[in-house]
């Protein structure tokens, strides 16, 4: 009995132990991954909030202002609503959210059998989160604009990370705190 116990107690020990792997220590990157789609100069997007002042959704278009280094989002009658500068910028990240589609929730509410099954039409929603820092108010804030695909996406994110010197962790990019 105690040598099953012995044995017992050596197996757990041995696997408990020898299981963990070392896994090697990511290295920071400064500068952001090459991506496959270069970032257009204008970029059709929908505002959908969090920028101080602005409450209303709306579409148009982000825009990156090089020479006075920020991003800035034109509403669709062309005027220039707001712009974030590459400095304010905290992290920025992807976003993507699985609905269901406005046909989907129709065909579902529809008394006919297995119309219930409608409610699976899903639909992707990509969004663009940034999360700023105002220094003119001295607050925070996220801002949010829903892109159409993912590599648009990936690609607008990316040039804003390189233009802003963000550093990449996973998906997202920050600004590292300066010591």
């Amino acid at each position: 009995m105690k040598s099953i116990l012995y044995v017992a107690v050596f197996t757990a020990a041995f696997v408990i132990g020898g299981s963990g792997q070392p896994r090697p220590v990511e290295s920071r990157s400064a500068a952001p991954s090459a991506t496959k789609v270069a970032a257009p100069a204008a970029v059709a997007v929908q505002y959908e909030g969090g920028m101080f002042g602005f409450n209303q959704k709306e579409k148009g278009q982000l825009k990156f202002d090089d020479t006075n280094e920020r991003v800035v989002f034109f509403g669709d009658d062309g005027k220039e609503k707001f712009s974030i500068p590459y400095d304010a910028m905290v992290v920025i990240y992807p976003q993507s959210k699985s609905v269901t589609s406005t046909t989907g929730n129709v065909v579902s509410h529809i008394p006919l059998p297995g119309a219930g099954l409608a409610g699976f039409i899903k639909e992707k929603r990509r969004y663009l989160i940034m999360q700023i820092r105002d220094p003119d108010a001295d607050v925070s804030g996220t801002v949010n604009f829903k892109l159409d695909s993912k590599e648009l996406l990936d690609a607008v994110i990316a040039a804003i990370a390189a233009k802003a010197r963000l550093e990449q962790r996973g998906d997202a990019y920050y600004k590292p705190r300066s010591s």
